[in-house]
C-alpha cells in the first residue's frame, strides 16, 4: 500500500518555551494540561517569551505521529487545516520535507498554533488556538489516500468542533468502506467527560484500535485496575495500547495481555510522549513486526522523546535499531 498509515486531525504549528515556576503561574493556565484559547489571547503570551529561547515545528497530535511515522521509514498522509499566512506555508512545507503527503486546500483563518510552556519538572503546559484547524471539514478528507492506507488514525481533538468532528466520522467512515482498519486515541482526559457516549460507541462499532492512557481508560470503563480497564475496552475493540507512564504499557491482541516494560530515562519534556508512542505502535505493526515487537519499538521511542525537548524526534532510530527490538 503507498500509505501506511492517513492521519486527520489537527494542523498546528508547534512553540516549545522552557519558562520558570513563577512565569508559569502569572500566565494562570492549569499548570500540566491543555488550555484552549483564542487568537488574542496566544498573541499575548507569545510575546511575553524569549524568543530566544523557543522552537518551533508542524505539530498537532495526529501530526506528531504521522511524522514519527515517516521518521520511522513508513509512509504516512494526512488531513489538516492550515491558514494561507506564513505559519500555515511553513507547516504545509515542514510536512512535506519529512515526506508526510498533505493535500488540504488553506482557508483565509490565521493557522493554528499551540504553545508548549515547559518547566524544568519537565512537565509541559499546553495553550492551543486552533485557528484554521478548527474549520476542517468532511470536504477535506481523501478517499483515494485513505483507500490507498492499511490504518487511518483519528485524534480525539478532533470532537471539541462541529466541522471537525464530521471531518473525523467521515474518515472512519470511508475507512470502512474501503475496508482499511481505523485507529482512534482518545487524545486527553477532559474529553471523556465531554464525549464518553461518543466514544463509547466508536468503540462499540468502527475503531479497531484505541490508544489511551490509564487516566483515560478508567474515566472510560469506570473500573480501576489497569488490567480490568484493558480487558474491558478489549470486549469491543479487537486492539488496546494503554500506556501506563513509567511503568511502561499494555497492549490487548486477540484476548491477550501483552505486557510492554518502561525505558528508564531522565525526563526533560513530555510534550508527545504519546503521539511518539503511537508512532511506534503503528509503523511496528504496518511493517512486520509482532504486537509485542511494536510495543518495544512504541516503548523506546516515548523513552526517547520525553528525553529531549519537542516533539519531533532529533535522533532517529536507525534501521538497525528497530531490528534489534524485534524478537
Amino acid at each position: 500500500m503507498p500509505y501506511s498509515v492517513y492521519g486527520v486531525g489537527n494542523a498546528l504549528v508547534d512553540i516549545q518555551a522552557r519558562v520558570s515556576d513563577a512565569e508559569l503561574e502569572q500566565l494562570g493556565y492549569p499548570r500540566g494540561g491543555m488550555t484552549l484559547v483564542d487568537v488574542e489571547a496566544q498573541a499575548t503570551v507569545l510575546k511575553g517569551l524569549d524568543q530566544n529561547n523557543t522552537t518551533r515545528c508542524a505539530g498537532g497530535s495526529a501530526a506528531n505521529t504521522v511524522i514519527g511515522v515517516a521518521d520511522f521509514g513508513g509512509k504516512a498522509a494526512y488531513a489538516g487545516k492550515t491558514g494561507s499566512d506564513a505559519l500555515g506555508e511553513f507547516w504545509l512545507e515542514d510536512m512535506r520535507r519529512i515526506g508526510v503527503g498533505t493535500d488540504v486546500d488553506p482557508t483565509d483563518e490565521p493557522t493554528g498554533t499551540c504553545v508548549v510552556l515547559i518547566t524544568e519538572d519537565a512537565q509541559r503546559t499546553m495553550l492551543t488556538s486552533l485557528g484554521a484547524s478548527s474549520t476542517l471539514g468532511p470536504e477535506d478528507i481523501d478517499e483515494e489516500m485513505i483507500r490507498q492506507s492499511e490504518w487511518v488514525y483519528v485524534e480525539g481533538y478532533l470532537f471539541t468542533g462541529d466541522s471537525t468532528k464530521a471531518a473525523a466520522y467521515r474518515a472512519i467512515e470511508l475507512a470502512k468502506k474501503n475496508n482499511v482498519k481505523v485507529a482512534f486515541t482518545v487524545s486527553d482526559p477532559f474529553l471523556i467527560s465531554l464525549f464518553r457516549d461518543e466514544f463509547l460507541e466508536l468503540l462499540h462499532g468502527p475503531v479497531d484500535l484505541l490508544f489511551c492512557n490509564l487516566d483515560e481508560a478508567r474515566a472510560l470503563t469506570e473500573k480501576t485496575d489497569p488490567i480490568d480497564c484493558a480487558q474491558a475496552i478489549h470486549q469491543h475493540a479487537p486492539h488496546v495500547a494503554m500506556t501506563l507512564g513509567a511503568d511502561g504499557s499494555l497492549l490487548m491482541n486477540e484476548g491477550s495481555a501483552i505486557p510492554i516494560e518502561g525505558v528508564e530515562v531522565k525526563a526533560i519534556d513530555t510534550t508527545g510522549a504519546g503521539d511518539m508512542y503511537a508512532a511506534g505502535i503503528l509503523h511496528g505493526i504496518t511493517s512486520g513486526m509482532s504486537w509485542k515487537d511494536a510495543g518495544h519499538l512504541a516503548s523506546h521511542a516515548a523513552a526517547r522523546i520525553v528525553s529531549q525537548l519537542g516533539a519531533r524526534l532529533q535522533r532517529k532510530f536507525t534501521a538497525e535499531e528497530i531490528a534489534e527490538l524485534r524478537s
